[in-house]
């Protein structure tokens, strides 16, 4: 078996991010493929047309699994993230208590679908710090919403993560700890020490170092 992952430009990807954590919290090992993102036309080869040599969908992340000869192509953050659960009980990427594993999927599904004024006034640059803009009233609602979520799941898993140990959830969030860490947004004191936990995570550091080899290179 193999793991191969498919991701955008590190700096901007946040979807790309989340299932890089959960891959990288399985234990297993994994390749990393980049695609360069914001490459448009007049370029003779876009964005768009890498992506498609990887998935049908035309997006990133993509994961391939080869095993057996064959290639399982597996496209969406979340979908990825619940395939390596299935296939990785052992890591518990979903909590094993099937009142709070009901929570920890609610969570993720609510930042997958979710907040999109956080994602347009607040996209992710991940090594960059950068001024707080004027916020909108909904944007202002959807990041109070996120640290009451954030407060409330850790006060009641008593834990360093969000259910106490590592999950999707946490996975699901992380790219929202970076857009808080680069605008300085205000946080709780427990949610800052929550948002420091996930940034010194080795899995963090590693897509980190990546982000800013592009922007060393001038690619983001």
């Amino acid at each position: 078996m193999a793991y191969r992952l498919v991701v955008g430009t590190r700096q901007w990807s946040s979807w790309s991010l989340r299932p890089f954590l959960a891959l990288s919290a399985i234990g297993a090992p994994f390749e990393t493929v980049v695609i360069r993102l914001r490459v448009r036309p007049p370029a003779p080869v876009t964005t768009r047309d890498h992506i498609l040599k990887h998935s049908p969908a035309g997006k990133v992340p993509v994961l391939k699994i080869e095993e057996q000869g064959q290639t399982l192509t597996v496209w969406d953050s979340l979908a990825i993230c619940e395939t390596l659960a299935e296939r990785h009980p052992e890591a518990r990427l979903w909590p094993a208590d099937a009142a709070a594993r009901a929570q920890a999927r609610s969570l993720s599904s609510e930042m997958h679908s979710g907040f999109p004024d956080l994602r347009d006034q607040l996209p992710m640059e991940f090594t960059r710090k950068l001024p707080l803009p004027e916020l909108r009233d909904d944007t202002q609602k959807q990041i109070a919403r996120i640290i009451s979520a954030w407060s409330e799941a850790l006060e009641q898993s008593s834990g360093d993560f969000l259910f106490g140990h590592f999950t999707i959830a946490d996975c699901m969030y992380a790219p929202v700890v970076s857009r808080f860490q680069t605008y300085g947004v205000e946080v709780p004191r427990n949610v800052r020490a929550y948002m420091d936990r996930i940034l010194a995570l080795p899995a963090m550091a590693a897509w980190r170092k990546g982000a800013q080899e592009e922007v060393a290179a001038g690619i983001a």
